[in-house]
């Protein structure tokens, strides 16, 4: 898929899923929607658009998207890597948090209504699937073919963080799609990003259930009683812990993407970035794409202001 095709996508995404907002908002009286539901059509979203624009392809999901198999030993240092990028990913989140809520917190009331198993399925593999599916799978490699891989790789990452429709988790979403890109490249298969992205969501998930049992358990108290206005003194204090830890965690994550790379014999081809040339006439941006980012932009900032 050529990239000005893969930004009528990203469009296309971005047309639906303010549509299915404002229909649910003008059916608010008479349609109440349940965190299962709104996670199947969240993610239907974006899938179901993105299946549309693949059916015309003459190559198989499999081979169009990338998802080959990668060795066992790399699974774990995929493990590995996902560990040591969540301290940035953190400090990314509390900067967010400096003027826009934290928007995975407002929503824990009704995700800790729902069993565990259930949510577990939904945020931390089904959730992740349909992400890497579109944003890893199809955006990024429609805009590889422009031949410019530092460009794809920012490109596809802001349209993954401009998705998520809030600025708190634009931002560090953003962040993980730069990284998820690079897994996908060091190993040659989108299953490496889908693990990773899959590793993060549920233990984000996990984390969420553990800390409302433990506070049930021996303050008495749920989570949501627990969430109390963070101040900026304490929010700063927070970061900058996290900032020193991902000082550490983040440049042994990107040897660990070296090894991946040495382990998957794709260490030439991750060379070869640089030597890449440009398609002439083949533009990343076209006006598709801006207005889906004006779009996402004018969404988040009437969000934030009401």
């Amino acid at each position: 898929m050529k990239s000005k095709k893969t930004n009528w996508l990203f469009l296309t995404i971005i047309l639906v899923h303010i549509a299915v907002v404002f229909l649910i908002y003008m059916g608010r009286d008479k349609i109440e929607f349940g965190m299962i539901t709104n996670c199947l059509v969240s993610e239907g979203i974006i899938i179901g658009p993105s299946i549309l624009f693949l059916l015309p392809m003459k190559e198989r999901f499999n081979e169009a998207l990338g998802f080959r198999k990668i060795k066992i030993s790399t699974i774990f240092m995929i493990i590995l890597f996902t560990v040591l990028i969540m301290p940035l990913v953190t400090v990314l989140n509390a900067l967010s948090m400096f003027f826009a809520d934290n928007a995975v917190a407002s929503m824990q009331g009704d995700i800790l209504d729902v069993s565990f198993p259930v949510m577990w399925l939904l945020i931390g593999v089904y959730g992740p699937f349909c992400e890497e599916f579109v944003f890893r799978g199809i955006l990024y490699r429609g805009y590889k073919t422009t031949g410019r891989m530092l460009g794809a790789v920012l490109l596809s990452s802001l349209a993954f963080g401009l998705m998520h429709m809030n600025f708190n988790q634009a931002i560090y979403a953003f962040g993980i799609g730069i990284f998820l890109s690079m897994l996908v490249e060091v190993t040659g298969s989108l299953w490496s990003s889908a693990f990773c992205h899959m590793i993060f969501n549920s233990f984000s998930v996990c984390m969420m259930y553990f800390s409302d049992w433990m506070m049930n358990t021996f303050f008495g108290g749920a989570l949501a009683d627990a969430q109390a206005e963070i101040s900026n003194e304490e929010l700063m204090a927070a970061m900058s812990i996290y900032l020193m830890i991902a000082a550490v965690t983040t440049p042994i994550a990107v040897c660990v993407l070296a090894w991946m790379a040495k382990n998957e014999g794709r260490v030439e081809h991750v060379r070869s970035f640089r030597m890449q040339r440009k398609e002439q006439g083949e533009y990343l941006i076209s006006i598709p794409f801006i207005i889906a980012a004006v779009l996402c932009l004018g969404f988040m900032s009437l969000e934030f202001i009401l």
